[in-house]
């Protein structure tokens, strides 16, 4: 990585850790904006070991910073799931060249599902769902939303970065 590229990746990853500190929405459930910061960090730099990287310290700054009780492990693993898928994805994309915004928008879609779904499986199996609530019921009333809240979000946050690194680029040309 590039010493940009890491500035970058850190000052969005602290960005991310801070929208992971905002207080939940339905009790104490929120959507997990810092999946958009790690997003946004592999659809830029297209590459494995970015990816991988920021997969884990996204996981690590989400599970410190969660809400949900035994949530390390799941924020954790979900992060570095879906960083490897969205990883994945965007290399798909690059082949066919499609690179616009309704497939960014999926990255952010298809990523928070991805996420959203590995982390309520991993906090079912540790019996820290509520009983009213089943994996179904949470999925469907809160994965869905935030995967649909992230398109907005990372979009701003995707074109913003590509703003910044445009205005770099002609500096530095």
């Amino acid at each position: 990585m590039k010493t940009r590229s890491i500035t970058e990746a850190a000052i969005l990853l602290a960005i991310g850790t801070i929208l992971h500190l905002i207080p939940g929405f339905v009790g104490m459930v929120k959507p997990d904006f810092m999946l958009v910061c790690i997003f946004t960090i592999i659809i830029l730099n297209k590459d494995f070991k970015t990816a991988l990287a920021v997969g884990i310290a996204g996981g690590i700054l989400a599970g410190m910073t969660t809400s949900a009780p035994g949530g390390f492990l799941p924020n954790f693993v979900d992060k570095i799931i879906s960083s490897l898928v969205v990883y994945v994805t965007v290399k798909f994309f690059e082949k066919i060249n499609m690179e616009n915004n309704f497939s960014v928008g999926f990255l952010y879609f298809i990523g928070t599902i991805i996420s959203g779904f590995v982390f309520l499986f991993f906090m079912n199996l540790a019996g820290a769902l509520p009983e009213s609530m089943g994996l179904g019921f949470m999925f469907l009333s809160l994965v869905i939303p935030t995967a649909g809240i992230n398109i907005f979000v990372g979009l701003f946050f995707y074109k913003i970065m590509n703003m910044y690194n445009r205005k770099v680029a002609r500096t530095i040309a």
